[in-house]
């Protein structure tokens, strides 16, 4: 029997586990290994996971669980995500669905994220979650690569209702040799299925001299889907299989946005302490609308929120913004 969720198709007759080792086939069906195992319950500022225009300033439960179906050779979460899940889930924790949600409600949490691997590896486990939650009132969201079938594809749609995709690539020669991948075609059509029927950010890691000859191309795309998506391009921080690769250069991948910043009015550029390019400016008069201050590695934070109904206080212009802005509360910031 193949599994359906995600584009390699594994075959999980006869004991196999397939790609991302986190599924096999018993009684004529696709079963999770580990269900409701869970590597993080942590509480974090939604501008952190990134997520720059679903709910400002809310307060997120992170969770994760183990596996991914790619193999990034820059993998800053290879310890979770590369790592064999049957020695991974020893360490995890276990919660039943309502668990983990009523830990967010009496955490002040306004929604929850998954963002340490890919949630295609976790579908079963994170449909049972989203209805829970959808019942206690808290949106989710995540971070996935979409590299998913139409089937794994419709149930992220299912699941979440606001999602940051990966582009990381567009050739063929960058998917094979820095993803494990043959191609991003299926990620593009997820990309363009998405944005029809949830808030879709997204975030590219650059590789100097790897994809940043395709920031361009990227940005075309993207504008021909959707010209007010979120693009967070991020400087990327390699670990896993290139460790010793010297850090891209910032200037270097700025001055490469000027076109991208033309054709998509919301670009911002990050990853990295102190970064001048994650504030929102109004793409019709100019103005700063939301200011962000940027600690870099997953340190962002809501400054200002000036938008008066999502709207520019200077010229009315509406700012793409899914769901309202949210106050930070005074809980502790950790489980």
């Amino acid at each position: 029997m193949k599994c359906n969720y995600c584009e390699w198709r594994c075959e999980l007759e006869n004991g196999k586990y397939g790609v991302c080792r986190m599924y096999y086939e018993a009684d004529g069906a696709i079963q999770e290994r580990f269900p409701n195992k869970w590597c993080t319950y942590s509480i974090m500022r939604i501008e952190s996971v990134p997520f720059y225009h679903a709910y400002p300033g809310s307060r997120s439960m992170a969770i994760g669980t183990a596996g991914c179906n790619m193999e990034c050779r820059y993998c800053v979460n290879s310890f979770i995500a590369r790592e064999d899940p049957a020695k991974v889930q020893e360490k995890m924790f276990e919660f039943a669905p309502e668990e983990l949600v009523k830990m967010a409600v009496k955490r002040g949490c306004h929604n929850i994220v998954f963002n340490v691997n890919e949630p295609a590896v976790s579908l079963p486990s994170l449909l049972e979650v989203s209805r829970v939650a959808k019942r206690a009132g808290l949106p989710m969201g995540c971070l996935t690569n979409a590299y998913t079938t139409e089937y794994g594809t419709e149930l992220l749609a299912k699941i979440f209702s606001f999602v940051n995709i990966s582009l990381k690539g567009l050739s063929s020669e960058f998917c094979r040799e820095y993803l494990g991948v043959t191609e991003s075609r299926p990620i593009l059509q997820n990309i363009e299925q998405l944005a029809k029927s949830v808030h879709v950010e997204i975030t590219t890691p650059v590789i100097q001299g790897g994809n940043d000859g395709e920031i361009d191309e990227m940005a075309k795309f993207l504008a021909g889907v959707d010209k007010n998506i979120p693009w967070h391009v991020f400087r990327l921080l390699p670990e896993y299989k290139m460790k010793e690769v010297e850090y891209p250069n910032i200037e270097h991948i700025n001055a490469s946005l000027d076109e991208s910043r033309r054709l998509l009015p919301y670009v911002y550029f990050h990853n990295f302490v102190g970064s001048d390019w994650v504030n929102t400016s109004c793409p019709k008069c100019g103005a700063i609308v939301i200011k962000r201050f940027s600690l870099g590695c997953g340190g962002d934070k809501l400054e200002s929120y000036n938008c008066q109904g999502n709207a520019c206080p200077d010229c009315g212009y509406i700012i793409h913004i899914h769901g309202k802005r949210m106050a930070w509360n005074s809980k502790e910031g950790a489980v």
